[in-house]
């Protein structure tokens, strides 16, 4: 697209913010609520824009930038805007749940930007934050290019929020915390006189500029006539919509279906033969735009759902029930269950687009919209006591409440597909009729209606007995009344997994003979920046099997629960430690999975002091329904 001229080289993407509230308008942009999938995520979303060669060099070939620094995740909430909103965040949460996707970005994929975001974080706008861009991600990080303003957001210190006295101190205080280029005019309109004035050096000027042309040389513009680089130079138009990626496109979207529920009787797959009569029914079940979100590019081809059914050849009757997904009219219903009442099977696509969701619009209720609920009640209770196989997609960025329908027996399945891009349609058909077999997990959890009584603007991840406070996310989250949690997810088959080899003890070395043990109220515990990391490493070995009678894909993962006494010095309950995805396991055939893990890294967690702590003892790991316990010691503690 750069050589056509249509498109420039430096990309403000990806978000990797955490999706703390299930209610966020930009959580579908996101890879969802866990720090270690979001860190994953950055990395090889970096990677896969810039490298050249393999390796997280510093030539690339387009600039990625991670978004938005730090602490961001909340629109417009009750009167409480993106731009007014001070994220009052403790040095806990920020060490281990906020900055480790933006510190991976980094470090391990030599990210060539990093945007930083409208809020305040503790009182100080993000983009004139020194110790934010300067002193972490900058010295303590290693920045290789440019930090960037959220569109207007130097304009918003000063017009919006009053933080500064003047256009000039909003400029000069951006440049001089870190800010190397400003999306909006502020910088274009106000630098050279601030300079005039001596709020700001010429030199400090200069400094700023160099990050950005540092982008520059790594993306190759002074390098001569980019007609003659080998990788890059001779790609044009018929590189644009290949066969090749349209069928990555159709196998991101397989990938990303998730099969929450599904009954052993009258669920999934549908058979091709029996099937003779299906009613696709609901507001999202001829989507086109709907399935590729929000900052998408322009599709080579979309394949609605609507298509993908009736590609299998059944006679398909569509009755969408509602005009859109606001669904605000019941006058449609009673001619969609007239029509599922005369079909063999129902697949029922439901769920939210844009106009419920999006980038300055966070949702005020976790229920589907509108008459969506009473048109799913109704179609269910059309088939009472006919084992109808009755499909319930959910097609949306974020999670719903989907309560009603998991205990409802008429319901034989749901499947949530996400925004699944251009060939959604032909994705979500090919689970539905078997041809391929699901095996995405929930990278968010979902909660009931009852979640929204919790504040939005409330950042805390863990749980605050003393107020009634429940926590976030599947790591702190304590009510336990989560519909699906994180990482849920089923399969048309069975998978057994297998315990191959695992260490039951590690010893943790000091560096330097320095002693990093410390006594609480806990117990001991080590201080880990004076632990020898190096020495912590340990892998896991697990054996999966396919024990069903269907090919299918699974993923293995890999999660610590901490013990009540690292639990009440701020551990998680439960945190991913790793993930793999295995691809097309036949039925009868297993392999081998290996993990490798290090103490400092995924047995570690922030204490409520703020350090980074890992507790002497045994540890639980699980991986599937395996169990394993190690024994976590300091190597002069044990007696041998």
């Amino acid at each position: 697209m750069y050589n056509e001229g249509l498109s420039g080289l430096t990309f403000w993407s990806p978000n990797i913010n955490i999706y703390r509230d299930p209610r966020w308008g930009r959580g579908q942009e996101t890879p969802g609520e866990d720090p270690l999938l979001s860190s994953e995520y950055a990395i090889n979303f970096v990677r896969g824009l810039q490298d050249v060669d393999g390796s997280s060099s510093n030539r690339i070939k387009v600039a990625a930038c991670c978004k938005h620094y730090t602490a961001y995740d909340l629109e417009n909430w009750q009167g409480v805007d993106r731009f007014h909103f001070d994220a009052k965040v403790t040095q806990q949460d920020l060490g281990d749940t906020y900055q480790p996707p933006f510190k991976n970005c980094i470090v391990n994929g030599n990210a060539a930007c990093v945007m930083c975001s409208y809020n305040r974080v503790n009182g100080v706008p993000s983009c004139v934050d020194k110790n934010l861009l300067t002193g972490t991600v900058r010295e303590q990080w290693g920045l290789n290019g440019y930090v960037v303003s959220d569109c207007d957001s130097v304009e918003v210190l000063y017009d919006d929020v009053h933080y500064t006295q003047s256009p000039l101190d909003a400029v000069a205080d951006s440049i001089l915390a870190g800010l190397n280029i400003n999306c909006g005019n502020f910088l274009a309109s106000y630098t050279a006189k601030a300079v005039a004035q001596g709020k700001l050096s010429e030199k400090e000027v200069d400094e700023s500029l160099s990050n950005a042309y540092t982008v520059l040389m790594r993306l190759g513009y002074f390098d001569g006539n980019p007609l003659s680089q080998e990788h890059f130079g001779m790609l044009s138009a018929s590189d644009v919509c290949t066969v090749e990626h349209r069928k990555l496109a159709l196998d991101a979207s397989r990938q990303g279906i998730v099969l929450l529920k599904n009954s052993p009787t009258h669920g999934l797959p549908l058979s091709h033969t029996t099937t003779k009569t299906l009613a696709v029914i609901g507001p999202n079940a001829d989507a086109s735009t709907t399935m590729i979100g929000n900052y998408a590019g322009i599709p080579c081809k979309y394949t609605t759902p609507l298509e993908g059914l009736a590609s299998y050849g059944a006679k398909v009757v569509y009755e969408p029930g509602c005009t859109d997904v606001a669904c605000t009219s019941s006058k449609m219903i009673d001619a969609a269950v007239k029509t599922a009442v005369l079909a063999d099977a129902v697949v029922l696509i439901m769920g939210l687009d844009q106009s419920q969701e999006r980038e300055g619009f966070d949702r005020s209720s976790l229920s589907l919209p509108g008459h969506q609920i009473d048109l799913i009640m109704q179609v269910a209770s059309s088939s009472r006591g006919r084992n109808k196989p009755i499909s319930l997609v959910i097609m949306s960025g974020g999670p719903v409440d989907v309560g009603f329908a998991v205990n409802l027996p008429e319901i034989s399945s749901i499947l949530w597909v996400g925004y699944p891009g251009e060939a959604g349609g032909q994705a979500i058909a090919e689970i539905i009729f078997g041809d391929h077999h699901p095996g995405g997990r929930l990278p968010m959890s979902w909660y009931p209606e009852s979640y929204t009584e919790i504040p939005m603007t409330d950042m805390h991840m863990r749980p605050d007995p003393s107020r009634g406070y429940p926590g976030r996310t599947y790591r702190f989250y304590n009510k336990g009344d989560a519909i699906y949690e994180f990482g849920h997810g089923l399969s048309f088959t069975t998978f057994f997994h297998r315990k191959l080899s695992a260490p039951f003890e590690i010893a943790l070395h000091e560096k330097q003979n320095i002693n990093s043990l410390q006594t609480s109220n806990h117990g001991e515990e080590f201080l880990l920046e004076k632990v020898d990391c190096a020495s912590s490493s340990f892998n896991l070995r697990t054996v999966v099997k396919n024990k069903g009678n269907r090919k299918g894909d699974h993923v293995v993962m890999a999660f610590w629960h901490a013990s009540k006494e690292h639990i009440s010095n701020g551990a998680p309950k439960k945190q991913l430690m790793a993930f793999r995805r295995i691809l097309g396991l036949d039925p009868e055939q297993e392999t081998e999975v290996l993990f490798n893990l290090n103490v400092c890294e995924h047995l570690s967690y922030v204490g409520n002091n703020g350090r980074k702590l890992l507790g002497i003892g045994v540890q639980k790991i699980t991986i599937g329904d395996v169990e394993h316990h190690v024994h976590v010691h300091h190597r002069r503690s044990l007696n041998l």
